[in-house]
C-alpha cells in the first residue's frame, strides 16, 4: 500500500483541502511552492503511463478538481505537473498531479 493510500483510508493524517467520490487534494509536506497541492485519484493507478482508455473520465476529473483546488486557493495563475517514473521525479508511485502556485514559475523548470 503507498502512503497516498494510507492518506486516502485516514491511517496517516494529512491537510486535506477537497475530496470528492473520486479525488482526494491535499497540501504537500516539502512544497516546492507557496502553494503545493497534491491531487490523487482514489483509485490506486500507480502512474500516468499506466492508463487506460478506462480512466479517461478519471484523468478528465483529475485535471478539474486540480482547477477547483487553485480557485478555492485563490489561485489565478498555477502549474499542474505530473512526474511519470521515478527518473522523471516520481517517489510516490499512485498517480497524483501537482498543483503550483503562489509565486512566478519559471521555465523550463528544474
Amino acid at each position: 500500500m503507498t502512503l497516498f493510500e494510507k492518506i486516502i483510508q485516514r491511517q496517516i493524517p494529512a491537510n486535506i483541502v477537497w475530496e470528492d467520490e473520486d479525488t482526494l487534494a491535499f497540501r504537500d509536506i516539502s512544497p516546492q511552492a507557496p502553494t503545493h497541492i497534491l491531487v490523487v485519484p482514489r483509485k490506486p493507478l500507480p502512474k500516468l503511463a499506466d492508463a487506460t482508455e478506462a480512466d479517461t473520465e478519471l484523468l478528465g476529473r483529475l485535471l478539474l478538481t486540480a482547477n477547483k483546488v487553485a480557485a478555492q486557493e485563490g489561485l489565478s495563475d498555477y502549474r499542474v505537473v505530473v512526474n511519470n517514473g521515478e527518473g522523471a521525479g516520481q517517489s510516490v508511485f499512485h498517480l497524483h498531479l501537482h498543483v503550483l502556485g503562489g509565486r512566478d514559475l519559471r521555465w523550463p523548470p528544474g
